[in-house]
């Protein structure tokens, strides 16, 4: 059972329905599963209703059932550019999240892989950030899963505001800002985190770079390329700007891994998305 606490801040009592769905972001397909849900929802330690009225100060607890397998959503769509016995590898469009979370509920590429593999348990291998596109490979069973943890080589491309050096690698350890338990920022306690990057095109405004990452930090080429003064497009969290692109322009382009039916080397590409390559056409 997985439990998410929430302390309201509203000044006025406000239904609900309406706090979970409209200010925490909150589907109603999720909520619907927790009110049939025994126990789904309580306001102060008691079962309280969706149309209840509920104040500032109140503590809303929701309580998630754990499950090995996840909704089937078979309207979804998401393009696979390799497959085989063991392993896929999806090509993820920006704006999908890789796993359903509180606020994302049925509208997941795990949502999509229960549907296309409705006997298979979900294991994604690498994960993206829901507005970053490109590849993510997902384990067919428990061995392939173990023999691919950690070994695919990825390789990402992203457009940063203005222009960067031609190579460089970035070596910077990297924490969880305080009080946040999304934002992550430079700091001297925080772990290592080591970022390579090529300059290989753009113009005066954007600089296209592809990156290779000796760590896996969260948001390790965010956070990076923000401290080096070249936020990504896009990627208002770190200061980037909306202007041409209102997501971040970072891109998983090819993975390279050894297949382990086979035990050959694999490379799987995926193009640039035109809304990256016209940041620096």
């Amino acid at each position: 059972m997985k439990e998410i606490r929430l302390k309201v801040n509203t000044e006025k009592p406000v239904q609900l329905q309406n706090y979970l769905m409209k200010q925490q972001g909150i589907s109603r397909r999720l909520l619907t599963k927790l009110k049939r849900q025994d126990g789904g929802i309580t306001r102060n330690g008691e079962t309280v209703r969706s149309v209840d009225l509920v104040c500032g100060g109140d503590e809303i607890v929701l309580r998630l059932e754990d499950t090995s397998l996840l909704e089937a959503n078979p309207s979804l769509n998401v393009p696979v550019a390799y497959e085989s016995g063991s392993v896929v590898v999806f090509d993820k469009p920006a704006g999908m999240p890789v796993h359903p979370s509180i606020k994302h509920q049925g509208d997941t590429l795990g949502n999509y892989f229960a549907a296309r593999y409705p006997d298979l348990t979900f294991r994604p291998v690498n994960r993206l950030d829901k507005d970053t596109s490109g590849l993510c490979a997902v384990a067919k069973d428990a061995l392939a899963a173990k023999l691919l943890q950690g070994s695919i080589d990825k390789v990402y491309y992203a457009a940063v505001q203005g222009v960067t050096e031609e190579s460089g690698t970035i070596d910077a350890p990297i924490a969880r800002e305080q009080e946040s338990i999304i934002l992550r920022c430079v700091r001297d306690d925080g772990q290592p985190a080591v970022t390579h990057f090529r300059r290989i095109g753009g113009n005066s405004s954007y600089s296209l770079e592809e990156i290779l990452l000796e760590t896996g930090r969260t948001h390790q080429i965010r956070v990076h390329f923000a401290y080096t003064g070249h936020p990504l497009a896009g990627d208002d969290m770190y200061g980037g700007f909306l202007e041409h692109i209102t997501r971040q322009a970072l891109h998983c382009g090819r993975l390279t891994f050894t297949e382990p039916l086979t035990g050959k080397s694999v490379t799987v590409s995926s193009e640039l998305p035109q809304e990256i390559i016209s940041l620096i056409g």
